[in-house]
């Protein structure tokens, strides 16, 4: 994949830059800024962006502000944010236009080489891929207001799994049940948040939508 890395850490910068050109991925810019971010996309179309969450000058949410644009000017290509701290309306900016294409990982992660590339690949494909970390910290909410409470634990963990971008197949496995098992539960996930079939919308998207927006 054609990359742009943005990240105004220079040593995790470089560290990104080795790790994707090892790996075959083409790294056409890496930038440490908002600005210089939407700039080269811009001038090298790449398939997908790396951004910190926060960069200069303010290191509020110049990397969030700069890929909410790249969405909305460059909706094919895939944005992988990354930050410090699981910051729920951060994620739940990022979801709230089109959902494809999108992850939002805690920097530790990185470390962990084979996830991190991992949920690169799932954006780079136009799938969803959320740190279980910001998936687990969104679900220790309140079940007085909370509108999944109808869920079984179960569901919920199959909920979770969608969450984090995982097709039919692959949570069957992480979770040790049958791919038909798992499609029964996520209907009844459907039928218990009543996402009825509606032309032009997914139902998984819009399960997911309501799961991280709660």
């Amino acid at each position: 994949m054609r990359i742009v890395v943005a990240e105004d850490s220079t040593l995790l910068r470089e560290g990104l830059v080795r790790l994707l050109a090892e790996e075959g991925h083409e790294v056409v810019a890496a930038v440490g800024d908002g600005e210089a971010l939407l700039a080269a996309v811009e001038a090298g179309e790449p398939d997908v962006v790396v951004a910190d969450i926060r960069m200069p000058p303010t290191h509020t949410d110049e990397g969030l502000r700069a890929a909410l644009e790249i969405r909305r000017r460059r909706p094919e290509v895939g944005v992988l944010v990354l930050s410090q701290y699981v910051e729920r309306r951060y994620a739940n900016e990022l979801l709230s236009g089109e959902s494809r294409g999108v992850g939002y990982l805690l920097k530790d992660r990185v470390v962990e080489i084979e996830e991190f590339l991992d949920a690169l690949d799932r954006v780079g494909r136009g799938r969803a891929a959320f740190d279980p970390e910001v998936v687990r910290r969104l679900m220790a909410r309140s079940t007085r207001t909370d509108p999944l409470a109808r869920l079984t634990p179960r569901e919920r963990e199959v909920l979770a799994e969608m969450a984090q971008g995982h097709a039919n197949r692959a949570i069957a496995e992480r979770l040790y049940v049958s791919q038909s098992a798992v499609e029964k539960h996520i209907n009844a996930i459907f039928d218990k948040l009543e996402l009825t079939r509606t032309a032009g919308y997914s139902r998984r998207v819009m399960a997911v939508l309501r799961y991280l927006g709660t």
